[in-house]
């Protein structure tokens, strides 16, 4: 089954381009994306403290084959009401092996990707995705399939992944290399699990992995005349009625079939533009571009851990409430924002919140007495503020 459009020639002796300075590259890039230490229980600052004796020993043996990853942490993120996502953490070593892979072969097959997928790619983002929506929308595209790969990462095909690489790669030892990574395991509760299907969630090469599987679905969709909207496993088609909705929903599901996936039958629908669907952490609709609940709660969540009671309001923890502030802010506040009560709500919720750390207890008494100015005082941050900037 061919996955790209395009005939190119192969890559070749791509080992040799593994070199001191792209290790370093890459260990300064996995350092920026910080990360827990994997079943070695290596962190980032030990691999560092001998940072030049560590790189040449890891070129030495990607360049003669011997390296060999180690298993995967495994760490469940909650994902929802009694629902967990599991992620697989690889060493600090891994990573940095795995980030080289992604910068050989992201100059490779980047061209060959699709013009309206936006996940992980350089030079396109979430909001790149969104305006694209909104113009389709605005265009006359009112019918949406709003669709969802069951267990995506979990469920790719490792030969199918592999066949996809080696279609523009002809580096036996790479090949071998990421063979090995997606057969290198899980260490669950200290009892080995090995690996036979999926490419973990969590690590550095995964989203390349995913848009080069995923790539034959775009282009199908091209051919087929249909215009979509794609991030990593995310993606809606966008059509002018339903019937062509409906016949996109068919071509989605042959598509994903011939990659050995499904789509879920609880979360995949048709909607309208009128009636709304949630994509990338949005609500939208023609009446609205909100934040979504899911996004409300795990907002939530992460202020709720930075105030706890039992801890100190001091300057750090209004750092930290800050940069997840200023962070949730800036990616939703479009120009389209829709969600200013929202966060007028969240912001009083905050504050709620600090005066509880202040004086440990709910107390309306106490509230009043912590007036706004107090909080300016203080440098904490308002999501309502970024709507009027």
């Amino acid at each position: 089954m061919a996955l790209f459009p395009i005939a190119i020639p192969k890559a070749h002796s791509l080992t040799g381009r593994i070199t001191l300075p792209l290790l370093r590259a890459a260990f300064k890039a996995v350092k920026r994306n910080r990360g827990a230490a994997g079943i070695d229980k290596v962190s980032i600052n030990m691999f560092e403290a001998n940072l030049v004796e560590n790189l040449l020993a890891l070129e030495r043996d990607l360049k003669d084959g011997s390296f060999q990853p180690l298993p995967l942490r495994r760490k469940y993120l909650p994902k929802g009401p009694g629902q967990f996502r599991p992620l697989g953490i690889p060493a600090v070593r891994d990573r940095i092996a795995q980030e080289v892979l992604r910068r050989l072969w992201e100059p490779i097959f980047e061209p060959l990707f699709h013009a309206s997928s936006f996940g992980f790619r350089k030079g396109r983002n979430c909001h790149q995705a969104l305006s694209q929506i909104r113009e389709l929308h605005e265009a006359g595209y009112r019918f949406v399939l709003d669709a969802d790969i069951k267990g995506f990462f979990d469920n790719l095909s490792h030969e199918l992944i592999l066949e996809a690489v080696a279609a523009r790669v002809a580096d036996g030892n790479l090949l071998r290399l990421v063979e090995k990574f997606l057969r290198a395991g899980v260490m669950e509760d200290g009892v080995f699990k090995p690996t036979t299907v999926g490419t973990p969630q969590g690590g550095v090469i995964s989203p390349l992995l995913a848009n080069i599987v995923l790539n034959h679905l775009d282009w199908q969709l091209h051919e087929h005349g249909f215009r979509f909207v794609r991030y990593a496993d995310d993606f809606v088609v966008l059509c002018q009625t339903r019937a062509q909705a409906e016949g996109a929903l068919v071509l989605v599901q042959h598509t994903l079939s011939a990659l050995s996936l499904t789509l879920s039958a609880e979360k995949t629908r048709i909607t309208t533009y009128g009636q709304g669907y949630a994509f990338l952490g949005f609500e939208v609709s023609s009446r609205s571009w909100r934040m979504r609940a899911k996004s409300e709660r795990k907002f939530q969540a992460k202020i709720q851990e930075l105030t706890r009671r039992s801890r100190n309001l001091d300057a750090q923890v209004i750092v930290k409430l800050n940069r997840v502030i200023r962070g949730t802010a800036h990616y939703f506040t479009l120009p389209w924002f829709t969600g200013r009560k929202t966060f007028r709500l969240l912001d009083a919720w905050i504050r709620r919140r600090v005066r509880c750390m202040k004086f440990k207890r709910f107390s309306y008494h106490h509230n009043r007495r912590m007036r706004l100015k107090e909080f300016e005082r203080l440098g904490l941050s308002s999501l309502e503020s970024f709507c009027w900037s």
